[in-house]
């Protein structure tokens, strides 16, 4: 004995039944209209970078973002940084880094100076000290790069979950 095939229509609603779902618990899409994605792309003004942590998770930033024309968002960004050495050798020597990035946030609206959202995010990336001191430099300095590419998209993604004011 076989099961009945299901029908055209049963089908549609089986696959329609994720979208239901999504639309019945206020799903909203974030580029969509009235979406914090709309509500922040260029018009978020990026606090000047305080060193090369900074520049690079600000660059990130406002290449999501883009660059404010007519800013009413401010954004602060502070970032902490930790090297740990995770691998040695035998003879005492460090081959394999994490490196560990906290970045702290905060979103205000330009017109009253008031903070809207808030939040702390972490990450780590790690790089190997193998080879030689220039190849040890420039994976310091990729996995660097790396990890404010990480806490950005973290940044980002807070700030579009936030239920931004009108």
């Amino acid at each position: 004995m076989s099961l009945p095939k299901p029908t055209h229509m049963r089908r549609r609603f089986l696959l329609a039944l994720p979208l239901l779902a999504l639309a019945a618990c206020g799903f909203e899409p974030v580029y969509g209209p009235g979406g914090a994605g709309a509500a922040l792309q260029n018009r978020v003004l990026v606090d000047a970078p305080e060193d090369r942590f900074g520049y690079f998770l600000v660059r990130e930033v406002e290449s999501r973002l883009g660059r404010a024309a007519t800013p009413r968002w401010g954004l602060a960004l502070t970032t902490t940084t930790v090297e740990d050495g995770l691998a040695i050798d035998s003879e005492g020597n460090t081959r394999r880094y994490n490196l560990v990035g906290t970045t702290a946030y905060a979103l205000r609206d330009l017109d009253s100076g008031q903070i809207v959202t808030s939040g702390k995010v972490e990450s780590f990336t790690g790089y190997s000290a193998t080879g030689t001191t220039v190849a040890t430099r420039a994976a310091e300095l990729d996995a660097q790069e790396r990890l404010m590419t990480i806490l950005a998209d973290l940044v980002i993604r807070r700030l579009y979950a936030a239920d931004l004011p009108q």
